[in-house]
């Protein structure tokens, strides 16, 4: 090692730094303007509706099985047909997610045989409190395009005979 060898590899790094000054800035003006987010991104939870306005959701559990980190809560009742929430013998009555304890890891979104749930875009999670961090079915549920889809629907007898419809092969 001679004795300029130090001296060569602070130059080199003076180099990087001097470059970098003379290149654009990658900044955003974050509230106004919002970053694109990878395809691939795991956000905030979803939970998704079919096309005639019932919950995708059938309260099965197997999300709050398939949750390392355990924060997933699914409570199911009984649906009827004077009051349906979604096409299968039941519906999930409570749905919670501890957004404290998520890791995003996705197997919620695997494990769900009706893709009711996904990891959306919504990068934008903030909590003042411990309480306000646990996501509710309501926070959770797409909205209904119209009142008249709005759960729960009358329906009538034998209309819903399949609790997991008929699906195509996941598209990424």
């Amino acid at each position: 090692m001679s004795a300029l060898d130090p001296a060569v590899e602070l130059a080199r790094g003076l180099w990087v730094t001097l470059k970098s000054m003379f290149e654009k800035p990658v900044t955003y003006q974050y509230p106004e303007e919002k970053r694109e987010v990878r395809k691939r991104f795991r956000g905030r939870h979803e939970l998704h509706r079919y096309e005639n306005g019932l919950e995708k959701c059938i309260g099965c559990s197997l999300c709050a099985a398939a949750c390392p980190s355990d924060a997933i809560f699914v409570e199911a009742a009984e649906n009827t047909d004077e009051k349906r929430f979604s096409p299968g013998e039941r519906y999930a009555s409570t749905y919670e997610i501890n957004m404290l304890r998520c890791i995003y890891c996705g197997y919620c979104e695997d494990a769900c045989p009706t893709e009711a749930i996904t990891l959306g875009d919504n990068y934008e999670l903030s909590f003042y409190d411990r309480a306000s961090a646990i996501y509710t079915k309501d926070m959770l549920l797409d909205p209904v395009p119209a009142s008249a889809m709005l759960t729960p629907q009358k329906t009538e007898t034998g209309v819903f005979t399949r609790s997991v419809p008929e699906m195509e092969n996941p598209k990424d």
